[in-house]
């Protein structure tokens, strides 16, 4: 349980996820408030609190002399038509960077197709990703999309997939999957555009090349696996400095200092180029360069990830590699749509994994070193 939010409040997430992980089904007895304010060590106001407003909520029920009961929050089963389906949408962020054009994508193609959206962010932050399953799954939900929060930090709500599994809720990934999850899953040939990034410079004859990548979701481990393999087939020793690797905590001090450090070298060592992690970082880094009286392309190549709004934002138009946005959205939808439609039926779905090709989009930061 969270430690930054009142005890009644946290109780109240560890009784959702009670229900959501199908520990306690419709009415089932809890244990007393006594007994739940002994093993969380909380007192029984707080215990009653967090009852109560379960209550309110009609997530719970009492019976007097009996005790608290699991309501029966279950959905009818739905019809093999997409009225009144109910769709959830589980991202990491909502309205930063690429993830409102990939929300923009789901929302038309819900839109087009009749079907509610309950919409949940983790901000990256895998306590926040078990609060959006179990708040999702005591919701009548007939299917589910979600990007995984921190994918190459492993599964600590493995529990809510096997309850989605266990009430038979079809659910889609995006951008990553877990490695211990079995589902479909839309997402980008990070390695490949690792690997284009890298050797899109290393063909304009750049040798000291900086990589920096966020390594705590898979899209930055294969991105790094992609920047390394171009140098080992293009027979460049990778000077493991130039290698710099971050996690989502660390993204607004780490990677800009140590790449300032690296800046601040001679001349004759100081790197001719960089590929990030994704346009974001690359904005970020312009300053750093120009503090240095540096030039893009002139004196520094930048490559970015994504082709964002970002990438076009400045002054130096990015050389980036492309990610598929709005269209993994409507196609997230479409696969999903299908799963539900098939369980409706009886039958199984005929869905596969989308893979897509990131290109690379040439504009005007980068050029042979000189």
């Amino acid at each position: 349980m969270s430690e930054n939010e009142p005890k009644y409040k946290q109780l109240k997430q560890e009784i959702m996820s009670w229900i959501a992980s199908a520990q306690f089904g419709p009415h089932d007895r809890l244990p007393s408030e006594n007994e739940v304010a002994v093993r969380f060590s909380m007192s029984r106001q707080t215990v009653r609190q967090a009852f109560g407003e379960l209550e309110q909520e009609g997530y719970l029920y009492r019976l007097q002399g009996k005790g608290t009961f699991v309501s029966n929050g279950q959905a009818p089963e739905r019809s093999s038509s997409s009225h009144g389906i109910t769709v959830g949408l589980i991202t990491t962020y909502i309205s930063d960077y690429i993830f409102p054009t990939i929300v923009r994508g789901v929302e038309s193609a819900l839109r087009a197709s009749g079907t509610r959206l309950l919409l949940a962010s983790t901000d990256n932050e895998k306590e926040k990703e078990r609060e959006s399953l179990a708040s999702m799954l005591i919701q009548p939900l007939d299917g589910l999309l979600i990007e995984p929060t921190k994918s190459a930090e492993g599964n600590p709500n493995y529990k809510f997939f096997l309850a989605l599994e266990a009430k038979g809720i079809p659910y889609v990934m995006m951008n990553e999957r877990y490695s211990d999850v079995d589902a479909p899953c839309l997402k980008l040939d990070d390695e490949a555009g690792g690997y284009g990034a890298a050797d899109h410079l290393i063909q304009l004859g750049h040798r000291k090349i900086v990589g920096l990548f966020k390594t705590d979701d898979y899209q930055g481990v294969h991105r790094m696996r992609g920047f390394r393999r171009a140098h080992r087939e293009h027979q460049l020793v990778l000077d493991p400095e130039c290698l710099i690797c971050y996690t989502t905590e660390e993204k607004e001090h780490k990677p800009q200092q140590l790449f300032a450090a690296l800046l601040d070298q001679e001349d004759t060592v100081r790197p001719t180029a960089v590929v990030c992690y994704n346009d974001e970082l690359a904005v970020k880094l312009l300053d750093i360069i120009r503090s240095r009286q540096l030039e893009i392309p002139a004196h520094i190549s930048i490559v970015g990830f994504d082709d964002s709004n970002l990438a076009v934002a400045t002054e130096v138009k990015l050389t980036t590699m492309t990610h598929p946005k709005s269209d993994m959205g409507e196609r997230a939808v479409k696969m999903l749509l299908e799963m539900i439609e098939a369980r409706a039926e009886g039958r199984r779905p005929s869905v596969s994994d989308v893979i897509y090709e990131p290109e690379l989009v040439l504009r005007e930061s980068t050029r042979r070193p000189l």
